[in-house]
């Protein structure tokens, strides 16, 4: 059957009108029964074109059509990614100097039979959920959460796990007032010297600070359609030409794609993803994304704190080499 309730983007039109037929016929046959036109075959004919054509679009997605997939509201978020993959996963709250923040959550699980701290953006299904987690714009709190919990696995020498989904930190005046900037620089700092391995999943919008607050782990994978950026496209349109409506050439000049940052070697890895989208079969992405994780996560297996911080310094000051040198 296919699903009625599905978000199409404004480029998937053909396809929506495909599966709007589909759903129409579907709805014909169960209405009928069996004294109803035997209409398998054109459904059949109709699901192989829808097919067919969801695969040559996705083949070809541009740094602007990645973006909105990246923001699909379909796509799997952090709770969904410990649900499947982080066994009797129990939260840890607060930052022990203001209050919790919801934007990030974090906490103690089991990922694949090895014991792990696990951190990341959650941006809410619904309404009421994206009002709670804030779209996943952590305040300076949601980063001092972060440190602590990093601070409590170098302790304990348990893994770093983390899940990178946000447009940005949040601007907000109170924000500022608690130092959201000290508290992004003070989080990247803690990731940098980690005696743990940390293994970092752009699942979304890695956007800005709020995103490498996070990320700055030894081994940094993106999903295949994420995007990863230090300003959003909008964002950079309106400083550059004053224009937020040239978002799209801004994507394409920033090079926010994970080929355009696997290329650049400031990521490792990308993580297939399903045609369509992570949106269109999230079990099936979220286990390609525990593969790719538990496979980085084994190359740090015996390694010494100080072998941990040196690979992990040498990963970015390579960053920084090879663009020099480019």
């Amino acid at each position: 059957m296919s699903d009625p309730t599905r978000t199409y983007l404004d480029f998937e039109r053909p396809i929506a009108e495909l599966d709007a037929k589909i759903e129409e016929l579907e709805g014909v046959m169960a209405r009928n029964g069996e004294d109803g036109p035997d209409l398998g075959d054109e459904i059949a004919k109709l699901r192989q074109k829808s097919s067919d054509q969801l695969q040559a679009l996705y083949a070809k997605l541009d740094p602007w059509r990645k973006t909105l997939v990246a923001r699909h509201p379909e796509r799997p978020h952090l709770k969904d990614y410990y649900k499947h993959l982080i066994e009797d996963f129990e939260e840890l709250c607060g930052d022990r100097r203001f209050s919790n923040d919801d934007a990030i959550i974090g906490g103690l699980g089991r990922f694949r039979g090895r014991s792990v701290v696990v951190l990341g953006h959650e941006k809410g299904h619904d309404v009421q959920t994206r009002i709670k987690h804030n779209f996943g714009m952590a305040r300076p709190e949601g980063y001092r959460k972060a440190i602590r919990l990093m601070d409590m696995a170098e302790q304990y020498d348990l893994p770093v796990l983390t899940f990178v989904d946000t447009s940005g930190a949040y601007p907000g005046i109170g924000a500022e007032e608690r130092g959201q900037s000290e508290a992004i620089a003070r989080s990247t700092e803690r990731c940098l010297t980690l005696g743990t391995p940390m293994i970092s999943v752009v699942t979304g919008e890695g956007g800005s600070g709020g995103a490498i607050a996070l990320a700055a782990a030894n081994a940094v994978l993106m999903l295949e359609h994420s995007i990863y950026s230090v300003i959003s496209p909008e964002g950079c349109a309106s400083i550059l030409w004053r224009d937020s409506a040239r978002a799209k050439d801004a994507a394409t000049a920033m090079k926010v794609s994970a080929q355009d940052l696997l290329q650049l070697k400031i990521i490792d890895a990308i993580i297939p993803e399903p045609v369509g989208g992570a949106h269109r079969n999230p079990q099936e992405a979220i286990r390609r994304v525990g593969d790719q994780m538990e496979q980085s996560l084994s190359q740090f297996e015996g390694l010494s704190p100080v072998q941990i911080r040196q690979r992990r310094r040498e990963r970015f000051l390579s960053i920084g080499r090879s663009l020099l040198n480019g």
